[in-house]
């Protein structure tokens, strides 16, 4: 009897690694047969088409198994042509999930606080408007890749609406952005200097104390990120503001510590 009770439990996790495995290939399905196929897939196949799955085999998606699907919609179960494409639409189609207009909301189901500050923005009603002025997701984020601008890059996407000689001018509020994701960035910087100090803490009671202060630092960096979103600047200085005391804070309760 116990060797039939070792015998079921060794299939039972043998069937479930298998279960978790055949998960993990299909959420790269879709990819998996374009990159096979991309002679097969001509003369609609394009040199943009290959460089959108490139970036999106590089990026965090697919680090983290967010497959084609989620997005474009379609079956990512099997290999079979009319299956897997069913209910796809183009792009440029109104109801697509990753038409320009629709894409804050397609991207908003995993990335819920940048979307609801983005939904407070001048640009999301911009873009709202049908005007092809109104950025989306992909004018700051690349089309897969999740690209995080660098503050240089920032104040360069601002300035190609808001430059000068440009038709919405804003004088200084590129270099506003930049500065403040510079700020962002230089918190994250010290967050996970904080963190890494944290984890080499012995003692369970103490570090349990000091990841609770890194946790309750953390959350007006993230609110400062979120309403980047929303580009009033002023509520981001405010979040940030509030990060650098509360990492200062920590900063300086683990120097004692020591």
């Amino acid at each position: 009897m116990r060797k039939l009770r070792i015998g079921t439990a060794l299939f039972t996790v043998a069937l479930l690694t298998g279960l978790v495995a055949s998960v993990q290939a299909q959420s790269s399905r879709c990819a998996d047969c374009h990159i096979a196929n991309q002679q097969a897939a001509a003369p609609n196949w394009s040199g943009f088409a290959l460089r959108h799955l490139q970036e999106w085999e590089f990026s965090p998606h697919s680090r983290n198994s967010v497959g084609c699907d989620k997005c474009h919609g379609g079956d990512a179960t099997t290999f079979e042509k009319f299956q897997a494409h069913r209910d796809i639409l183009p792009a440029r189609s109104p109801a697509s999930p990753v038409n320009r207009v629709n894409l804050p909301k397609t991207c908003g189901t995993c990335h819920t606080g940048p979307f609801v500050s983005f939904q407070k923005s001048a640009h999301y009603k911009l873009l709202l408007s049908g005007d092809d002025r109104g950025p989306t997701c992909s004018t700051c984020h690349g089309e897969v890749g999740a690209h995080l601008l660098s503050p240089a890059s920032l104040e360069n996407q601002c300035n190609a609406c808001h430059g000068p000689g440009r038709p919405q001018a804003r004088p200084g509020r590129a270099e506003d952005a930049r500065l403040l994701m510079a700020e962002v960035r230089s918190a994250r910087t010290r967050l996970n200097e904080a963190q890494s100090i944290i984890r080499r803490i012995r003692d369970k009671a103490v570090r349990a104390k000091f990841e609770e202060a890194w946790r309750q630092a953390e959350v007006p960096v993230i609110e400062a990120r979120n309403a980047g979103h929303e580009f009033v600047f002023d509520n981001l200085k405010e979040r940030l503001d509030r990060a650098t005391q509360r990492t200062e804070a920590l900063m300086d309760a683990l120097a004692n510590a020591r």
